[in-house]
């Protein structure tokens, strides 16, 4: 039998609470009991709540730029299936973490000082990803192959369209019917769309 790994008890425990209850809501004593650890213990992996969320938030988001910058840098690939791969991966990391656009709204809104925070840790992956894929969008589109294309802008239109059926599936789900009450069968059709959308827009 596998030694427990505490402190990733610890994370899992404290992620489920935040996501459930916010920052202000979150109790270190329900993520001890959660984790199965004493309160005291908690508070030697972690010393404050606010540590405990910042961990969280900068691995969620290393494990998303992992993930979408593998993809739009695997030398594998034409450019224009990295930017697909891009986008399918980034779909299918809010697949695995559906609760977190909606957390991060919410953290942002009430908690205004979070933002540098968040920022800083996109400001990371954004960076590194928006100078290379720029440079060979530009030279398709001289090759006349695609648009000439801002790829800030295209890439806003990649993250809007992804994010936004995780943050509005509780009021599609009603209005919509059938096409979203097989939950798992919605998503992956929304997945297809989005693909589907953000290359028609750069289409020549």
């Amino acid at each position: 039998m596998k030694p427990k790994d505490t402190e990733a008890e610890i994370l899992k425990a404290a992620e489920q609470e935040f996501m459930l209850r916010g920052f202000d809501g979150a109790k270190t004593a329900a993520i001890a009991r959660s984790a199965g650890v004493t309160h005291a213990m908690l508070h030697y992996y972690f010393r404050t709540k606010e540590q405990l969320f910042e961990r969280i938030l900068s691995d969620k988001m290393s494990l998303m730029g992992r993930s979408v910058l593998t993809a739009f840098g695997n030398p594998g690939l034409p450019p224009l299936e990295r930017l697909k791969d891009g986008i399918s991966r980034h779909f299918d990391f809010l697949m695995a973490n559906p609760d977190l656009p909606r957390f991060i709204i919410n953290e942002v809104f009430s908690r205004p000082e979070r933002y540098e925070l968040m920022r800083g840790e996109i400001s990371r992956i954004v960076d590194r990803l928006m100078q290379g894929v720029q440079q060979e969008l530009d030279k398709l589109a001289g090759q006349g192959e695609i648009e000439s294309v801002d790829v800030r802008m295209l890439m806003l239109d990649a993250v809007s369209l992804n994010i936004f059926p995780f943050i509005a599936y509780p009021v599609i789900e009603p209005i919509f019917g059938n096409i979203a009450v097989d939950r798992e069968q919605f998503f992956a059709l929304r997945k297809a769309e989005n693909i589907e959308v953000i290359m028609r827009r750069i289409k020549k």
